[in-house]
């Protein structure tokens, strides 16, 4: 086993962010490429702000994503280590004992009833114009940190900095540095924002005697609109957004790995295990992704494509089954055969099963709602009427061959050849007459899967109500 260790701390305060899961990701791949360990560290040190709640909603997120934890929590079959506990909160005896091992060193002072560090260096007091006070600056040397992604980094430490708040609490940067220690970790990646963070956190490995690991900071996901990093408040920012609507979590995944990495040529879908294959930090990219929630519509659609139609039917009446019982219990209610026919032309359309229920709807019962802009466009097209009629005898007369969608459209073309007309004549109304809807199956598919009766009637209710 490679001797490459790489955590992923989020913390459980929030639902969880696409920019977290492309965090896990990006060190799970590296570690699967690698060969080394995979561990999940919880950073719940913040007592007011953590739930329990939030913290299942990591451990679930990151297992519908596939995202396997070697080290950390126990979650199914995930986690277990022998550096735990894997939760900070658990870890305040950890930190009181290198706490201590700084004091020995004469590395920390109380001041204002907080503990903090002392750079070493030559120490001078300025007046701080932003600040409206005087405060302590030390002379150091710039600290260089040579990352695995954006290059020779170069950031200045200046002042002396709180590592125990005045209620006993550790800082972030403390308990960083020391879990990153004690877990023995290897390489730290993680986003661009804590970069700023680096020379603080190379500073207290520099006072514990211990060789920083090796930095990568991956870039940012930016908001599909307008400046700015993604928030949680954007569209498509959480992951649970995405499997509350059916989204297959390959897909997912493939799409937040191409935020900021690079496989080399222009292919979008990858198998998972050729993106472990491939995956490096040196092609990590520096600059900014811009999230597109349309490209992970399209990315979702090519992975429906790709499923084995049993899988497709499988999962499909899985997301029926998790809808409330009105939206759903018409289509799990039909024959099983029905049921994976319309399937079968539902799959080659959608870009999620979030839009089974609309594209579907007119398959299960004779109430379904009519999009009256198409409504409208049908009806302006010569005499809709007429062709109504015209369709109703054909689907009604005994002699039209129903075996097949090739014979249903040849005698449907016969029609309109026969009084001068076209097959677009009759396809748009008798779309909106049959579905409702401007746009689905082949007008010759559905036909003939709903049937001879249940078509010719709704042709007829139709004609009726028009004046």
């Amino acid at each position: 086993m490679s001797s490459v260790r790489v955590r992923f701390a989020p913390s459980p305060t929030g639902f969880f962010h696409i920019g977290s899961a492309r965090t896990a990701l990006f060190n799970w791949l590296y570690a699967r490429h690698t060969g080394g360990v995979f561990i999940l560290r919880i950073e719940d040190t913040d007592a007011a702000r953590n739930s329990e709640e939030f913290l299942n909603v990591i451990y679930q997120s990151l297992a519908w994503l596939g995202l396997n934890w070697d080290e950390g929590p126990v979650f199914g079959t995930n986690g277990g280590g022998e550096f735990g506990p894997y939760r900070q909160s658990e870890r305040g005896h950890v930190y009181r004992e290198y706490l201590e091992k700084l004091r020995a060193a004469g590395r920390v002072y109380e001041k204002d009833g907080a503990t903090w560090f002392r750079l070493l260096g030559e120490r001078h007091e300025v007046y701080d114009e932003h600040r409206q006070k005087t405060v302590t600056k030390v002379k150091t040397a710039p600290m260089v940190i040579d990352d695995a992604i954006r290059g020779r980094v170069e950031r200045v430490e200046d002042e002396d900095f709180v590592i125990f708040r005045s209620d006993g609490n550790p800082v972030f940067h403390f308990v960083n540095v020391v879990d990153d220690i004690a877990m023995r970790i290897t390489h730290v990646i993680r986003g661009e924002d804590h970069l700023s963070n680096s020379s603080k956190h190379v500073a207290l490995f520099e006072a514990f005697g211990v060789q920083p690991p090796i930095f990568a900071h991956i870039p940012l996901i930016l908001k599909q609109n307008g400046p700015g990093k993604m928030s949680k408040r954007d569209q498509g920012a959480l992951i649970e957004e995405y499997q509350k609507r059916g989204y297959l979590s390959g897909a997912v995944v493939n799409f937040i790995t191409l935020l900021g990495w690079n496989p080399g040529g222009d292919r979008e879908k990858l198998p998972l295990d050729e993106i472990v294959a491939l995956f490096d930090l040196p092609a990590v990219n520096q600059s900014n992704a811009r999230f597109d929630d349309k490209k992970m519509a399209h990315m979702n659609m090519l992975y429906l494509l790709a499923l084995p139609a049993s899988e497709f039917v499988a999962q499909a009446r899985a997301f029926f089954s998790g809808l409330p019982e009105l939206a759903g219990a018409a289509a799990l209610a039909a024959d099983a055969g029905y049921f994976e026919a319309v399937m079968a032309l539902a799959q080659p359309k959608i870009k999620g099963f979030e839009e089974l229920p609309a594209y579907t709807a007119y398959f299960w019962a004779e109430e379904y709602p009519t999009d009256e802009k198409a409504k409208a466009k049908a009806l302006a097209k010569g005499e809709p009427r007429a062709r109504l009629a015209e369709l109703a005898q054909l689907v009604r007369a005994p002699g039209t061959d129903f075996s097949s969608d090739a014979s249903l459209e040849a005698a449907i073309k016969a029609l309109a050849e026969a009084r001068g007309l076209g097959f677009g004549d009759y396809q748009g109304v008798a779309r909106v007459a049959v579905t409702g809807l401007a746009a689905g199956p082949s007008i010759t598919s559905l036909i003939r899967l709903l049937g001879r009766e249940r078509v010719a009637a709704r042709l007829d209710r139709f004609a009726a109500v028009l004046v």
